[in-house]
Parts: C-alpha cells; structure tokens; sequence
C-alpha cells in the first residue's frame, strides 16, 4: 500500500481520546487545589482541559496569587502523583478505541502515542490499552516542548521515520489540536462536545475506520459531519 494510499502512521492522544481520564484528571487538579487552599470551579474546569501538566501547574500556582505555596514544579509533581493515583484503580478505554488500533495493526500502519501527561501516567494508561499495539510513545519531557507546541508531534513522527504530513493526528482538546496541525499532520477530533474549524469531527473512534484515514492524507482535509 503506497504512502499515497494510506497514512504512514496514524497518532494518537491518549487522555479523552483512547481512555476515560478526563473526570480521573478533574479530580486529581480539585485535590491539589484544594490541599493549597484554592479551591476551583467550573471555570477552571474549562480552563484545564487538555492542559500538560506543566501548564495545569502554572493555572493552579497563578489563583494561589499572593497567599504564597509551593512552586509549579512541585505542584507538577502533586499533580502527578494526584492523578497516578487514580489511575492505578484502572481505566477505561473509550468506545472504537482497541478497534481502531487493531485495524491500524492489521493493515500495517504504524500507531503513536502522542500524550501531554507525565511518562508515569503515560506508562499506566499502556498497560490498559496495551503497548504492543504502538510503535512508539512520546509523554512529557520527551520533546522540548509539550502541546500546544508541535514538538511532540514534530518527535513521534521523526521517531518513525515519516513526514508529519503524512501522519493522522487524532484529538480530543483545541490544544493538542494545535499541536498537531501546527506540526503539519491531518487531525480528526473526536467528542460530542468538540468543534474546531477546519478539523475533521466525530463523535466516537467508532466513526473512525482506514478510508476516512486515507482521504485525509490523499487530498485537501474537509470537515466531515459528526456520526
């Protein structure tokens, strides 16, 4: 199958694209908060979803304001370990996930994993999903640079071995979004709530299967409606 035929790798976010951890990630930010004495609200919900851990570190050290506390790199770390935590309880994976990734495994295109969490979390998550299904995985610190910024993608991709044009991106959030379109790949975003201009949506990794994959790396992208 010709690179013009197929993506050369297909790669993935993993909080609130593969796995449920959306609410697990809530809870573990609520946590910190409160054990510092600023608690969060619904706004902040917002605010953090799709955040790296550095960055929800920074939003959650920034309301602290004057009273004083730990630093973001601490607070990195209680968020982490906040969020492990939970984790080691088990996840779960999201409707078409293991599917789509055994699809991938059987037409022979390469699937990444391309995720904003700490490799900790990261490592966790793999063992419910299952590591053999990926060539590789790319966790914060691996690239210079975690979401929004491309480097992540830019690293996967130079990883493999292929040009980022060539690759499928698959989100959840406007920021990794930006990632990897900043990092020239095709995206599809995936959620009920979800739109960003431009991008491919759906509902569920069930609406996503190889011929949608392959229309977006053959021609101009197009905003497909939600199934």
């Amino acid at each position: 199958m010709s690179s013009r035929e197929s993506p050369a790798a297909v790669l993935f976010d993993m909080d609130g694209t593969l796995v449920d951890t959306e609410d697990l990630w809530w809870d573990a930010c609520v946590e910190v908060a409160d054990d510092l004495g600023s608690p969060l609200g619904e706004a902040d919900r917002e605010a953090l979803f799709g955040l790296s851990v550095e960055d929800a570190a920074l939003h959650i050290t920034a309301a602290l304001g004057s009273t004083g506390g730990p630093g973001a790199r601490a607070v990195e770390a209680m968020l982490t370990d906040a969020f492990t935590g939970r984790l080691e309880n088990g996840v779960t994976t999201l409707p078409g996930a293991v599917a789509l990734l055994e699809a991938l495994r059987a037409a022979g295109i390469p699937a990444g994993l391309v995720s904003a969490s700490p490799r900790p979390v990261v490592d966790l998550v793999l063992e419910t999903v299952g590591g053999h299904r990926f060539r590789l995985s790319v966790a914060a610190g691996d690239s210079a640079r975690n979401k929004p910024a491309p480097d992540p993608y830019l690293a996967a991709a130079a990883r493999l071995g292929v040009d980022p044009a060539a690759c499928v991106a698959i989100e959840d959030s406007p920021t990794g979004v930006a990632s990897a379109r900043s990092a020239g790949c095709a995206v599809i975003v995936v959620g009920p709530s979800v739109a960003v201009d431009g991008v491919t949506a759906v509902r569920t990794l069930e609406s996503v299967d190889l011929p949608l994959l392959r229309r977006l790396v053959s021609g101009p992208g197009a905003v497909t409606p939600r199934t």
